[in-house]
């Protein structure tokens, strides 16, 4: 007679936490490098202090208290969250589907559900607008089948959509990446003890996802604090437009410095709420650094509902805006304007953010190794402190460092030294949430092996843990390079003089509602950033 085997609970959420290095505290070079890259991060933060001390006590009492401050947090905050929601219900999903199922296509579908990461949020925006309401093209697609009207894309529910849609892969690559790094034996474990696919992925994937999808979530909320386009094209008042408007409309920058620093706050909110629900459990591997392919789920019935589901979301996050786009392209043909393409411009946007995109790593790694090797207060301020100042918009940060440059190292004003300063003060937590989660999942034992081995700290950096956490790498550079190809006020700020990029071109463009002229380099730009997210979705394709 068979003895029934009492239950097992395989759950990962409650496991213990990873073992720290032999040593309490950080090697001296590591802590001096993690408080250099804060106090750089921070150097918006000082300059804001600065103008608002201009104010006084009681003047920034006046503006924290008005109606004013008030209707842009409640507003500010209720976009974050349903934008942070949103992507996280669908890049989950996404993730699964593409690394963990027998879905037909994945590697392919991998790819293109990324690729809305490489369309700038004023681009969708602009389309999303410029095809909805009464006499949209939607309408005109849509007439024959009886469609007369289709709502309008603004306000809130405009936002919301538009961020949701470009800023998903936010969320995505670093799930996929977690995915294909985690081992997969706990999961095979829990099925062959009984538990089907629905059970093991919320009781054993998903908590082996929790930082990576915090990470994700935590760039989008940050990301959608930041944006600027999008809510002024689809007129919602957020932060970011208000404080845009306050620095172009008033010679008086002080108020915008103080709407500035109540951003700041909320995004100080965000992080220790990110913090407390972090987590200290261990993700890396069960058996050491060996890697295999985890055993695909089969979906059954559902392959083809989840197929289109995926197909749904893609449609209308990157096909509906380039063919949009496209429309206006073709327009602009048929009008005489010709391919306007600058490849200069081209060719400086990928120069900036191949340089961004290095540099931001390079220092983002010191920040992340101490938070994942060195958990503390000193590790975890200086990680907060890199996280900070990414709600801010690019035209605070640029103005800070144009006013810092000017004054403390005025050989570096109206340089690419300057310029990519910016990118990496913007766009820090890109690469320290990559980094800290590929970090994560690599067990401290084989570090420690190779330590009393006699490898040196270098050689062990080199030889064990840099190949371990290439996929975080890879994830961390091509996130920046994305979103450095994609920036914009900084770039108009900072950048030297005649130095235009793609972006600068389609804004300039846009702005004098030349759209169609601003159709051939928004084409030119998402066609090059299409390229580095395309490789980096296939490694990871290859890896599951």
């Amino acid at each position: 007679m068979a003895v029934e085997a009492p239950p097992v609970d395989l759950a990962v959420e409650a496991a213990p936490p990873p073992r720290r290095p032999s040593r309490s505290r950080p090697p001296a070079g590591l802590a001096v490098a993690g408080a250099a890259v804060a106090v750089a991060a921070l150097l918006p933060l000082g300059y804001l202090l600065v103008r608002a001390s201009d104010a006084g006590l009681d003047g920034v009492v006046d503006i924290l208290t008005g109606p004013r401050a008030g209707g842009l947090l409640l507003r500010s905050a209720l976009l974050a969250l349903t934008v942070t929601a949103s992507c996280v219900a669908i890049a989950v999903p996404i993730a699964w589907l593409t690394t963990r199922s027998d879905l037909p296509g994945r590697a392919a579908g991998a790819v293109v559900a990324s690729l809305p990461l490489v369309v700038p949020s004023y681009i969708a925006a602009y389309a999303l607008v410029s095809a909805s309401g009464p006499g949209g093209l939607l309408v005109e697609w849509l007439e024959p089948l009886g469609v007369t009207s289709v709502p309008r894309v603004e306000g809130l529910f405009g936002a919301w959509l538009v961020l949701t849609l470009v800023s998903y892969p936010y969320v995505l690559l670093p799930a996929r990446a977690a995915l294909a790094g985690a081992d997969p034996s706990v999961e095979e474990a829990s099925r062959a003890l009984g538990r089907g696919p629905w059970a093991t992925f919320w009781r054993i994937t998903l908590p082996q996802l929790r930082p990576a999808v915090g990470a994700g979530a935590l760039l989008v909320m940050l990301y959608t604090l930041s944006d600027f386009g999008a809510v002024s094209l689809v007129r919602y008042d957020t932060f970011t437009r208000a404080i845009f408007v306050e620095y172009q409309s008033s010679f008086d920058r002080t108020p915008a410095a103080v709407l500035a620093l109540m951003l700041v706050g909320l995004c100080a909110v965000v992080l220790v709420a990110e913090a407390r629900t972090r987590g200290r459990g261990a993700y890396h591997r069960v058996h050491g650094s060996a890697e295999r392919r985890a055993q695909p789920v089969g979906l059954g019935r559902w392959r083809w509902v989840a197929v289109g589901a995926m197909s749904g979301v893609v449609v209308v996050a990157l096909v509906l805006p380039l063919t949009i786009v496209g429309v206006w392209f073709g327009r602009g043909l048929s009008q005489g304007q010709g391919l306007d393409v600058s490849w200069a411009a081209a060719q400086r946007s990928l120069e900036a953010s191949a340089l961004g995109a290095l540099a931001t790593v390079v220092l983002a790694w010191p920040v992340a190794h101490l938070a994942a090797r060195y958990p503390g207060r000193f590790s975890g301020t200086v990680e907060r402190a890199s996280w900070l100042t990414h709600a801010l918009p690019g035209v605070v940060v640029a103005l800070s460092l144009v006013f810092f440059g000017s004054r403390a190292v005025p050989a570096v004003y109206q340089t690419r030294t300057l310029l990519v300063l910016a990118y990496v003060v913007l766009f820090l937590p890109l690469a320290v949430g990559s980094l800290d989660t590929s970090l994560r999942q690599v067990s401290p034992s084989l570090e420690e092996a190779s330590r009393s081995l006699g490898a040196g700290r270098f050689e062990t950096f080199r030889r064990v843990l840099l190949p371990l956490v290439r996929p975080g790498v890879a994830a961390g550079l091509a996130l920046t390079f994305l979103t450095v190809m994609k920036e914009l006020p900084a770039t108009l700020l900072l950048a030297p003089t005649g130095y235009t990029t793609l972006a600068t071109e389609i804004w300039n463009a846009s702005a004098e509602a030349f759209f169609a002229r601003a159709a051939a380099p928004a084409l030119l730009l998402v066609l090059l950033s299409s390229v580095p997210l395309a490789v980096l979705v296939t490694r990871q394709s290859r890896r599951t």
